[in-house]
């Protein structure tokens, strides 16, 4: 089977999941980085999410301060960062789903990978599809 490079964006969500635990989907989405079968993309303002939901006080007791950053260095080297020039908001629900949004849009994702499917309801009509990130890992193959 022969695969292409996909361009994905990971909800924060998902990355503070795998982040918790090296139990489930999520964790082996971020070990399957290097694979190189996908590539996360991202934006400023999506990141700097990541970091202040990940740095907040008790959420992930299992890491220290500088094992997040280096866990966040190491993702945004493996990711294409992303200028947005252009806000459709509000588009979704929450304004910071449509932070995941305008990203996937940007970089022609085909896949939002997330817990929170309903949240990215209406997606579709950009031709992008929200997933979990078991889904996504059957999807790939990973």
């Amino acid at each position: 089977m022969v695969f292409y490079i996909m361009n994905i964006v990971i909800d924060t969500n998902v990355l503070i999941s795998a982040l918790k635990s090296k139990q489930g989907a999520s964790y082996r989405l971020l070990i399957a980085l290097p694979s190189g079968s996908f590539v996360p993309n991202v934006s400023v303002p999506l990141f700097l999410e990541y970091e202040s939901v990940a740095k907040r006080k008790g959420l992930l007791s299992n890491l220290s301060a500088v094992q997040i950053d280096m866990v966040l260095d190491y993702l945004l080297s493996k990711s294409r960062i992303r200028k947005i020039f252009y806000l459709w908001r509000p588009c979704l629900k929450d304004p910071k789903d449509d932070l995941v949004l305008e990203v996937a849009v940007e970089s022609k994702s085909k896949y939002i990978v997330t817990f929170n499917i309903k949240d990215f309801k209406g997606c579709n009509q950009y031709g992008i599809k929200a997933v979990t990130p078991q889904e996504f890992i059957k999807i790939r193959g990973i």
